[in-house]
């Protein structure tokens, strides 16, 4: 199963309009120069986004420096991220690493994750399953979503953890209710098999549902699986063929599942999945 590896800058809500955000820039500025760390760190996100001044990398790193400097932990976090895209900085995974830990050490769940990261991936660290969960556990503590999904990786493939499936349904389940798709994929596929919970289709068939309304493709598919073979629905070839049909709109390989389906079905049908499937993608716009 795949582990998710995003690495994520802080920035604050900045949605003021070009006047103001130019009036905002220099209060800031006059606070950022006398050395006030939230004021430096605030001028580096304005830098960043262009909120109030052009676009400029070096200077957001310069700001957020300085407030990293200061201990601001948010400052630091984002200093590791610019280290390690090589924005406003050259590349340097080791300077990420040592910034993320900083801030990682002040409790920032964003740095823990993404530290999480690079020991799993040997980034800048030695590789190291063990350390990579200690800081995606720290994360997902806090509530962070993809750490917890991540967590759930470990224990399902037994990675810097004993193997335990009632532990990662554990951690998916924490990651899913938050509308974390590959959690919620992953807890149906645990449905489907009897894995870490009792076998409960009905289950699975919810938890793909919603992975799937998410753009999921695997849940896609396995949705249309579900209802080819009447597990956890009433057996429909008509909505068989339609989350497959979406599943291959989507860049899954159903040629084969395709041909199975459509050819025990009507020429209505079929056309009726069809209208089903277009008017599925039509009331799911950010998704299609």
């Amino acid at each position: 199963m795949r582990l998710l590896m995003l690495l994520v800058l802080m920035l604050p809500a900045l949605s003021f309009g070009s006047e103001e955000d130019k009036r905002y820039f220099k209060e800031q500025q006059v606070l950022a120069e006398q050395g006030e760390a939230n004021a430096q760190y605030l001028l580096g996100a304005m830098y960043y986004i262009g909120a109030g001044v052009p676009k400029d990398q070096k200077e957001a790193v310069k700001w957020w420096r300085l407030a990293a400097d200061q201990g601001f932990a948010a400052a630091q976090s984002n200093l590791g991220v610019m280290y390690k895209d090589g924005e406003g900085v050259p590349k340097d995974d080791k300077e990420a690493v040592k910034w993320w830990r900083l801030a990682a050490d002040q409790g920032s769940a964003d740095a823990q994750y993404n530290l999480g990261a690079m020991y799993d991936e040997g980034i800048g660290v030695p590789e190291d399953d063990k350390e990579a969960v200690k800081w995606w556990r720290l994360a997902a503590d806090q509530g962070y979503a993809n750490a917890q999904y991540n967590l759930g990786v470990m224990y399902d493939e037994g990675r810097g953890v004993p193997k335990d499936d009632k532990e990662a349904v554990k951690w998916w389940r924490l990651a899913a209710d938050q509308g974390s798709a590959d959690a919620q994929y992953n807890l149906g596929v645990m449905y489907a098999n009897g894995r870490g919970v009792p076998e409960d289709y009905k289950e699975a068939v919810k938890w793909f549902r919603l992975a799937a309304d998410q753009g999921y493709a695997d849940a896609q598919y396995n949705l249309g699986v579900m209802y080819a073979n009447g597990a956890g629905v009433p057996k429909d070839k008509v909505l068989a063929y339609m989350w497959t049909n979406i599943a291959g709109a989507n860049g899954y390989d159903v040629e084969e599942n395709m041909g199975i389906i459509s050819g025990k079905m009507s020429q209505d049908e079929i056309a009726k999945a069809q209208e089903k499937t277009t008017q599925y993608i039509k009331d799911h716009p950010d998704v299609y």
